[in-house]
């Protein structure tokens, strides 16, 4: 049997050997050179960046808030001001179980339910943020009860902060405005509006008012501090600060006393009073009656209040000076008078015979007098005297919608007034364009009656009133409302005025403007609507009363005060301005469901007039609601 003898090739094996081996050295220098160019990428190109990471778990920013900006009135009496007080902050993200942690808290501080909604609102609204109150305003028992027991909750934190507080409460509320807790909506806004570096660490903003107004210079400038920390987080020692510069202050034309008289005035009343200086624009009073406690949005408001003021009946969180829209009944007959005076479509001594009613021509519909059977023979300054219906029908037909419409507008109905607070309503100037677009349909000449006496489709705000006012107390000129008089800059310490901005020059004839303002004059004395405030007062005031229809009453049926629900009574309006011959102040007073202007609303601004032209203290005004007179 022959054997086979396998022999073997040992130079194939020897090279093959060599090619795993060379296979083996280049898979192992690319391993090295990928190393390598790992290395370098991190050690040289990215050496900075890595650099400052480094530092960073060494080395913490933190931000410095500044002290918010206080707010004066004109007297440097506080409307807005801050107060230190202890916070008990959570850390969400840092607790398991955060109601069991909660609960545990609140054997040792007081957490009431309210604390809790409040505390959950606050979660949902601002997820962005780690940090959230839970309880403010600590005692410095509980203070010291918790820090006894601070290692137990972790995530917990007690921390100094400056609470904003409005020592005047609901006063006021509508001017001031509040501050509220930054919301996610809100970290957007001021990131698209390149804002967001300088809130770092801020945790509210201006809400309303002028808190919202003037949120930059009220908030001032974030200043930065580099701490230098330990594997804990805690701070060792600061190696560098940059100050943060305090918000400037406010220095608001306000005179607080005057505002205080003003609320004082309306007693029980609801309604609205706005008093400025006609030769600046400044602001001297803005009530909106009833207001709100502005302090409770602070913290952030809790449910319970927040459906109380919303659901209220007497909407205390509307700004009725502002926003508040109403017909502005009789007290748009002066405007109407100089209109008719300018336009040359009545003299001075041409005259009607007043039956009580007017009809257009082919209609058997009746416009009434608000005085049944009229007044007689009226010329335009009896008209404006004894408010007579009829002569401002026949008016309002002669002088046709689109004059009414264009002329009106030089005194600002239907139109913004640029006051420096947001929010504000531009109530309706109608006409047939207005008209077609909102009802689809044509403007008819009864539309325009009632145009003439301020009903119908006119709307207007107090304030509107009041600027239309200052324009005729001023001879035409018109100056931008406004509430704050002087900043105080915090950076540079200057004080700086706030520019008055006169808007524009009417071009009235004097003696036009003489002749309505000499029977506005009379509407106070003996025989006028407003007599009964015009009585014994030992400065000569003009005005015109007014009365804002809320329901219509039929063909036929007369207004009987007593019969009708007291929140469907027609509103009381007063626009007047003292004294007469020298204007320094202008009022314009709303009522709401108060009856007669004259009755109602016009004490109301001899009050104010009494405080601030000789300092006398007005007593509140008694219910007078069911008077059957409509001006």
């Amino acid at each position: 049997m022959n054997q086979v003898v396998e022999l073997r090739n040992h130079l194939l094996e020897l090279r093959h050997f060599h090619i795993r081996l060379a296979i083996a050295a280049i898979f192992v220098v690319l391993l090295f050179l990928i190393l390598f160019s790992r290395f370098f990428y991190l050690q040289v190109l990215r050496s900075d960046h890595f650099t400052t990471l480094a530092e960073a778990n060494r080395i913490t920013i933190l931000p410095l808030v500044p002290n918010r900006g206080l707010i004066y009135d004109r007297n440097g009496e506080i409307l807005a001001q801050n107060l230190t007080t202890y916070v008990l902050e959570i850390v969400p993200d840092k607790i398991k179980n955060l109601d069991s942690a909660i609960d545990e808290l609140s054997k040792l501080i007081e957490i009431t339910p309210v604390d809790r909604r409040r505390f959950e609102k606050l979660r949902k609204e601002n997820t962005r943020f780690k940090s959230l109150p839970i309880r403010t305003r600590l005692s410095d028992a509980e203070v010291a009860r918790f820090a006894a027991n601070r290692y137990r909750f972790p995530g917990m934190e007690i921390n100094a902060r400056l609470l904003r507080h409005y020592p005047h409460a609901e006063l006021v509320s509508h001017v001031i405005g509040y501050i509220g807790r930054i919301s996610d909506k809100d970290l957007e806004i001021l990131e698209s509006n390149n804002a967001l570096e300088n809130y770092r660490g801020s945790s509210h903003i201006g809400r309303i008012g002028i808190e919202q107004s003037y949120e930059k210079e009220l908030h001032g400038i974030t200043g930065f501090e580099q701490v230098e920390t330990d594997v804990a987080g805690r701070s060792v020692r600061t190696l560098s600060r940059t100050l943060p510069i305090a918000g400037s202050d406010l220095i608001l034309s306000l005179d607080l006393k005057l505002q205080q008289a003003a609320e004082r005035a309306f007693g029980e009343y609801r309604g609205a009073l706005i008093a400025m200086d006609p030769n600046n624009g400044e602001i001297l009073a803005f009530v909106s009656k009833p207001g709100f406690d502005p302090n409770l949005f602070v913290d952030g408001i809790d449910h319970i209040n927040w459906k109380l003021l919303n659901e209220s009946i007497d909407k205390p969180l509307n700004n009725r000076a502002l926003r508040g829209v109403y017909p502005p009944g009789s007290t748009y007959k002066p405007f109407m008078a100089l209109a008719a005076l300018e336009l040359g479509k009545r003299s001075p001594d041409y005259s009607i015979s007043d039956p009580g009613f007017f009809s257009l021509p082919g209609s058997s519909h009746r416009f009434r007098d608000w005085k049944a059977g009229g007044h007689g023979r009226v010329n335009l300054h009896k008209s404006l005297v004894v408010s007579c219906d009829t002569y401002y029908y026949m008016l309002a037909n002669d002088l046709g919608i689109n004059a009414i419409y264009n002329f009106m507008g030089q005194f600002g109905f239907g139109k913004k007034t640029e006051i420096d607070i947001p929010g504000e309503i531009v109530g309706l100037s109608p006409s047939p364009e207005w008209k077609m677009k909102r009802f689809k349909q044509n403007w008819y000449p009864g539309d325009t009656i009632s145009i003439g006496i301020g009903q119908g489709y006119n709307l207007a705000t107090p304030l509107q009133l009041t600027f239309a006012t200052m324009i005729l107390a001023n001879n035409g000129q018109a100056f931008r409302p406004h509430f704050v008089k002087q900043i105080h800059d915090s950076k540079t310490g200057r004080l700086y005025e706030n520019m008055i901005k006169q808007l524009y020059p009417l071009n009235l004839k004097n003696e036009n403007l003489m002749r309505v303002r000499n029977a506005l004059v009379d509407v106070t004395r003996p025989g006028g609507t407003a007599a009964r405030a015009g009585a014994n007062a030992s400065y000569t005031f003009a005005g015109k009363t007014g009365t804002s229809q809320v329901i219509n009453i039929k063909q036929g049926e007369r207004y009987v005060a007593s019969k009708i629900n007291e929140r469907h009574r027609d509103h009381a309006m007063f626009i007047a301005y003292a004294p007469a011959e020298n204007p320094k102040i202008v009022v314009t007073v709303l009522v709401e469901n108060g009856g007669s202007g004259g009755s109602t609303a016009a004490p109301i601004a001899r009050k104010v007039f009494d405080y601030y032209l000789l300092g006398q203290t007005p007593e509140p005004l008694q219910s007078d609601t069911a008077s059957n007179r409509r001006d």
